[in-house]
């Protein structure tokens, strides 16, 4: 009998998915204002969380429960490579390293592949699908607000190995749901579907300070200038008289 796994993560991760959508890194992203040097350094988080992932879920590809969601058109490791290389230059691997809430993220996927493989399925689920289901809005979004050439530092978004991305969405969660686990195991993979959520959100906390004070700058320079252009026009107008 099937439990519905796809369905059960869905909705038990109903609140965590909110949660996460009203970080305030993430509400800024969403409307269009990204501030690049943080958007660089979530990349580079990005980069050592996905690395992780892959290379445990490789690890287990022929483990009975993880090998049925283990699909490798869906690495972002090398995507992830491409977009380092254009935010960072050619020597971005000595530029980048994993900020404290990354590092949790990555020892908390290891330490689910060293002794509960079958969890990987949420930490797969949980990033996989998000970058599935949203992927191009976010492109749009971060190509518009860093105004970015065509084709450059969106890398991690192009799924160029899945032809027909609504469908391959259909195929996971069928995966899913055929998965032979019993409720318990089950109710343990939404959970840790839910935990993987609050490490995503705390990469994204991380980066709100860097934000504000971006967003404070910018502010302060226009009322610099506003201020001093105010001044100009005053003399101007003085040494017109």
């Amino acid at each position: 009998m099937s439990i519905n796994l796809a369905t059960q993560l869905r909705e038990g991760t109903k609140k965590s998915h909110t949660m996460a959508e009203n970080v305030g890194f993430v509400k800024c992203f969403l409307k269009g204002t990204v501030e690049k040097s943080s958007y660089r350094k979530l990349t580079a988080n990005l980069y050592f969380v996905y690395t992780a992932m892959e290379e445990e879920m490789e690890r287990h590809s022929q483990h009975p429960i993880v090998s049925k969601i283990y699909f490798p058109q869906l690495n972002r490791k090398q995507s992830l490579e491409q977009d380092l290389h254009y935010y960072f230059g050619p020597n971005w691997r000595e530029e980048v390293a994993p900020s404290e809430a990354a590092q949790a993220y990555v020892a908390r996927i290891r330490e689910v592949s060293a002794t509960a493989p079958e969890l990987l399925v949420a930490h797969s689920y949980t990033r996989y699908l998000g970058d599935l289901s949203g992927g191009q809005i976010l492109k749009g979004i971060a190509q518009r607000a860093m105004n970015l050439p065509e084709g450059e530092g969106t890398a991690f978004y192009e799924f160029t190995a899945i032809p027909d991305e609504k469908a391959f969405k259909q195929l996971y969660r069928q995966r899913l749901d055929e998965l032979d686990i019993d409720q318990a195991t089950a109710d343990r993979i939404v959970r840790e579907a839910n935990d993987a959520f609050g490490l995503n959100m705390k990469m994204f906390q991380e980066l709100e300070g860097n934000l504000i004070k971006a967003i404070g700058q910018v502010l302060f320079n226009s009322l610099t200038y506003r201020r001093n252009r105010g001044s100009t026009e005053t003399l101007a107008t003085a040494e017109a008289e």
